[in-house]
């Protein structure tokens, strides 16, 4: 008796919505009779090249890379692809101390088994084959800090690189049986559905309290 087969690929295309939120603080130039300027500290920060300035929300397209299976045809998903995203960050013309907490939900909630499983911080130097230090995610957030320098001259921050992991899982204890693999691959044959995944990121300039003068 033939056993029921798998799908051979579930969505041609791979759809990811990064949505971005930046918030920008008011600075203040103080003058008075003996002329005392201060100059605004700068703020603003790209992200995969755009400019996220003025606290609008912004969305870009990103095109993941899916890692090679033998089994699956090039570019196409289905259950055991895995793959992952970049986010990068140019944060060179930020003069203050921030954060940055990054959120990702998974918008297909019919496919339970598609999972983000970890991610990476990328240095500005780092080449394709270097030896990556993987990270866990919880409740897939993460969330991280860099500090200015004022002891160093002519200090700037270096761009970075956020790598997200995902993985449309297939082990022993996956939620979705094979009949529910392949319906949801005559779905995307059908209404041409994609996966998506939402990532928000969110920068605030970090800020300590000040004692009264």
């Amino acid at each position: 008796m033939i056993k029921k087969c798998k799908i051979l690929f579930i969505i041609v295309s791979f759809a990811l919505t990064l949505s971005l939120m930046s918030n920008t603080y008011s600075r203040y130039v103080a003058n008075t009779t003996g002329n005392l300027d201060m100059v605004f500290a700068n703020w603003q920060i790209l992200v995969n090249e755009e400019d996220i300035l003025d606290g609008n929300s912004s969305s870009i397209q990103i095109t993941p890379v899916l890692l090679q299976n033998e089994h699956i045809a090039t570019n196409k998903v289905a259950p055991s692809t895995k793959g992952y995203f970049d986010i990068n960050i140019d944060p060179t013309n930020v003069d203050v101390s921030f954060t940055y907490q990054v959120s990702i939900d998974v918008l297909n909630e019919n496919i339970p088994d598609l999972l983000i499983t970890k991610y990476a911080i990328l240095d500005h130097d780092y080449t394709e084959g270097d030896e990556i230090v993987m990270n866990t995610l919880n409740d897939n957030k993460l969330n991280g800090s860099l500090a200015f320098q004022n002891d160093i001259d002519n200090y700037s921050f270096e761009p970075f690189t956020i790598r997200i992991y995902f993985e449309w899982y297939d082990g022993e204890d996956k939620q979705m049986t094979d009949e529910e693999d392949s319906a949801i691959g005559l779905e995307a044959t059908v209404e041409n559905t994609t996966l998506q995944i939402a990532t928000t990121i969110r920068f605030e300039q970090q800020v300590d309290e000040v004692e009264n003068i």
